[in-house]
């Protein structure tokens, strides 16, 4: 390492991270215990010190590798070590999207994302740093290894290393074989813990935290593997369910749903029916404390873009539904039985005939992503629980999306038609 290198005062796994030489490592933890930090710090010496080295800087999307991870880099180590300006870092392929960053002794650190085919991902490199690992099929982890095999040459030890934070009990990041596993903490961040007291910045990231519910709560506070009991949609697999624009096929029609709200979020989404029957949510909209003009200005917008050929919106707010109308939009009172709904959504999702196309959020709410609370539709699926688990009453929580999930899904399926009838939820597409 160069004299006068910028260090951090890391701790615990955090510390055991960056000193571990094994060729898998994941750093799992609750949120904001440092865990991303540790690893970034970790490229950038092996980058200071190794000439030639090959690393890369990874998500599962290429869009949230710029919108998250690359920021901190940026931000918490370039500019923290050398400086807003004159870093000896040479950043190439544009000032937003840059592809990788070279530094003095020709050592590089890649730009990537998994879902983008690149030669990045296909080479022979040192080091794969992949944030959020939780978000990943065990396939992706799987070729990522492929890659760092040593063939590079340029570091002595190869490694494929992540952090993530905690799933389900049942993912493959728990149950690999050959995988470190290390263990990140709050008390292991020295920006919320001082070594003998919380610091300021400690007491309100743990009381945000705190104020969590459920899975959330038990994994992003407590950092335990966790999974809701009686979860509603339990057919759901994000390996399964979650797939990319670039792999659609054409679409013949789409169908929006609208959950009203504004304390609790709100939620607009766009489902389109392939030419394969079945159905992909490609857009939504995801938001708390914006009136009805600003909800039918997005339903416009979405309209222009996908001419939905109508949106079935909770009948509990008829004059909402008039303004989506006067809009111009083909707004609709939504078929609202809610257990013929869900045991519609539960059998396409059973059938792999319900799918949520990556990075689909429009208009994200800053408001939402300070404080933990779901995002999107994606978040809600496997926090949506029956209450006292007897599986005929849902708890009304984690259920905007959810319900603008059912209102479209029993459009498309003509469901209230099949309800008269007691005859089941067939599919009529």
């Amino acid at each position: 390492m160069p004299d006068g290198v910028l260090e951090y005062n890391f701790r615990g796994d955090n510390k055991a991270a960056i000193e571990c030489q094994d060729m898998e490592v994941l750093l799992i933890g609750p949120a904001e215990t440092g865990k991303t930090l540790a690893w970034l710090w970790k490229l950038h010496r092996i980058a200071c010190k190794y000439e030639r080295a090959s690393i890369v800087l990874a998500r599962k999307t290429l869009t949230s590798t710029y919108s998250t991870v690359l920021q901190s880099f940026q931000e918490m180590i370039l500019e923290r070590h050398f400086g807003e300006e004159n870093s000896p870092v040479y950043q190439y392929g544009g000032e937003n999207r840059p592809s990788r960053f070279i530094y003095p002794n020709r050592s590089s650190i890649w730009v990537a994302g998994l879902d983008k085919s690149t030669k990045v991902l296909s080479a022979q490199h040192d080091l794969i740093y992949v944030n959020q690992v939780e978000e990943l099929e065990l396939d992706d982890w799987e070729v990522l290894t492929t890659r760092t095999t040593g063939r590079a040459g340029h570091i002595r030890y190869p490694q494929t290393v992540g952090d993530a934070n905690p799933s389900y009990p049942r993912h493959w990041m728990y149950t690999r074989e050959g995988i470190t596993r290390l263990f990140s903490w709050h008390k292991d961040n020295p920006n919320l813990w001082d070594g003998e007291n919380w610091t300021e910045q400690g007491e309100r990231t743990r009381a945000q935290l705190q104020k969590l519910t459920g899975v959330r709560f038990q994994r992003l506070f407590e950092g335990k593997a966790a999974q809701a009991e009686g979860v509603v949609y339990e057919q759901y697999n994000e390996a399964r369910h979650r797939v990319y624009e670039k792999d659609l096929p054409p679409m013949q029609r789409y169908v929006g749903g609208q959950d009203w709200g504004y304390t609790n979020p709100g939620f607009l989404g766009v489902f389109g029916i392939g030419w394969d029957g079945h159905v992909y949510l490609v857009a939504q909209v995801y938001r708390t404390g914006e009136g009805i003009q600003w909800w039918a200005e997005r339903a416009r917008e979405l309209n222009e873009e996908f001419h939905m050929e109508s949106v079935q919106c909770d009948p509990a707010q008829p004059a909402y539904i008039a303004e989506y109308v006067k809009a111009g939009i083909r707004a609709e009172s939504a078929f609202n039985d809610v257990l013929p709904g869900i045991t519609n959504v539960q059998e396409r999702l059973d059938q792999d005939r319900l799918f949520f196309v990556r990075d689909n959020l429009r208009h994200a709410d800053p408001e939402l992503e300070r404080d933990h609370l779901p995002m999107c539709i994606e978040d809600e699926l496997p926090a949506y629980v029956w209450a006292d688990n007897k599986k005929d009453t849902p708890v009304k929580e984690n259920d905007h999306g959810l319900d603008g999930l059912r209102y479209a899904c029993s459009r498309i399926d003509r469901l209230s038609r099949k309800a008269r009838r007691k005859a089941g939820v067939g599919w009529v597409v």
